[in-house]
């Protein structure tokens, strides 16, 4: 799944850079547009990059996290979390941009969005273990931190408006990752709605006696 995402990557940037047109990339006001809004660039976005660099290495860490997260979710999960995290992101923003016209037809190519929320995932699900950044010994938390630090340091260094969807993902996926997902969430809703059904049943019941009001030859068990 991790190579399949990195050639969609791979071709959608291709043809962006083909077509010259907004059309696949995250444009806020046309995605609210009418009468047609364009709710598919949530998703395609995550396959555009507009540089060289941004194509190579966003397919490279597709490849390389993808696989051992597939290997551990599976791949229907992990397709899941890549494409739900991304559009949710995209989703957020749109939501932000809302109010202001001037940023409302700010383009965003999506590619690192996903790539930076695998990233950080990927470095989360290992944790305390060993893994490496491009053959450098490190621990998972430690190569989360690193993909988060780009993110971070991008943001100041050329602004934060270009860096939201990602600075979105960041926190989408550390939520995902502490136990935020949509199954989970549903499971504890699910108990929590069947200890209040069991609460409500236990308030028609009463002790009939104690120990104290019977009698002292009487066997306790059969009261």
């Amino acid at each position: 799944m991790g190579a399949k995402l990195a050639v969609g990557l791979v071709a959608g940037s291709v043809l962006q850079a083909l077509t010259r047109t907004s059309l696949l990339m995250l444009v806020p006001d046309h995605v609210i547009s009418l009468p047609v809004p364009m709710v598919w660039q949530l998703v395609t976005y995550a396959f555009i990059a507009t540089d060289p660099l941004s194509v190579i290495f966003g397919a490279l860490v597709m490849v390389s996290v993808g696989g051992p997260l597939e290997a551990a979710w599976g791949a229907r999960r992990l397709l899941w979390f890549a494409l739900g995290v991304t559009a949710l992101s995209g989703a957020l923003t749109v939501a932000l941009f809302f109010p202001f016209d001037a940023v409302r037809s700010e383009p965003f190519p999506g590619a690192w969005v996903m790539g930076s929320a695998m990233w950080v995932a990927f470095g989360l699900y290992v944790g305390r273990g060993q893994t490496g950044f491009w053959g450098v010994p490190c621990t998972g938390h430690s190569l989360a931190l690193i993909g988060a630090g780009f993110v971070v340091l991008n943001a100041l260094m050329t602004g934060v408006l270009p860096m939201v969807p990602q600075l979105l993902a960041l926190v989408l996926t550390l939520a995902y990752m502490r136990g935020a997902n949509p199954r989970l969430l549903w499971g504890r809703l699910q108990s929590w709605r069947l200890q209040r059904k069991a609460s409500a049943r236990n308030r028609h019941l009463r002790v009939i006696g104690s120990e104290r009001n019977m009698p002292r030859d009487s066997d306790r068990y059969l009261h």
